[in-house]
């Protein structure tokens, strides 16, 4: 085990610290080295590999796979993001999509693919990530949807209850809709119509730019081989995956 490739430093483990359960303080048990099976996690989304290809140094694979199944499904990751992410801003935000592939082995989860967010599209198994960023390129949230779904199912929970004055979207996010919605709110949409309206009303091609933010913030998280392509059976664990990596983005 190279502890040069280690991800977390002292300064990030001192931010990230004492937002996990176990430690010192805490009811119930306390854990056994948060910050080494934190490593082991994201040596495992870094890489992609098989649990069982864990190098032993990390512990037992099977231990290190259960208690990271505990904390997906209690939704660990998830707050211990956004305690770090912190307050967003929201001088506008971006919403886009982006889909990966799922590999066979994600297939086969108690309910069917589709209840995993996982679905058929023209490269096979797939599934669609849509994002949300504020205005410095930093995640606020996403939605998981099976791979044929269209960007649009995920815009409603995504900027459900959110405040912002503008919004940036690309063509495929035009719908009358979210203009009206948006227009009820008092915020801007910066998004190219479709070719197909009869009437093209203008948008802001300046501030439209900006909307390269949320692009460069998939091809940061998706450098982590665990996102780039989806092994896990649940949208559980690779929602998981999501908020370690985009906690460990926020922090550099």
């Amino acid at each position: 085990m190279n502890e040069d490739r280690f991800v977390l430093t002292d300064d990030v483990w001192l931010r990230l610290a004492p937002h996990l359960p176990g430690k010192q303080g805490d009811a119930g048990v306390t854990g056994k080295d948060n910050r080494l099976f934190l490593e082991a996690v994201l040596w495992r989304v870094r890489t992609g590999l098989p649990w069982r290809d864990l190098p032993p140094d990390f512990g037992n694979w099977n231990s290190v796979f259960r208690r990271f199944r505990r904390w997906a499904e209690n939704g660990v990751f998830e707050r211990v993001f956004n305690e770090i992410s912190g307050v967003p801003d929201f001088e506008y935000a971006m919403i886009d999509g982006t889909i990966v592939q799922a590999h066979q082995k994600a297939s086969g989860a108690k309910g069917g693919p589709q209840n995993q967010a996982i679905g058929r599209s023209r490269g096979g198994l797939t599934t669609k990530i849509v994002a949300l960023v504020d205005a410095l390129g930093n995640l606020a949230n996403f939605v998981l949807l099976p791979g044929q779904a269209h960007d649009m199912k995920g815009v409603e929970p995504l900027i459900d209850g959110v405040a912002f004055d503008a919004l940036l979207a690309d063509k495929a996010f035009d719908a009358d809709w979210l203009l009206t919605e948006l227009d009820a709110r008092g915020a801007t949409a910066i998004m190219p119509p479709k070719a197909n309206r009869k009437f093209l009303r203008d948008y802001d091609k300046h501030a439209y730019r900006w909307r390269h933010l949320i692009e460069n913030f998939f091809a940061k998280i998706k450098e982590f081989r665990a996102i780039a392509t989806r092994y896990e059976k649940t949208a559980s664990s690779y929602a998981a995956n999501w908020y370690l990596a985009a906690a460990i983005i926020a922090l550099r």
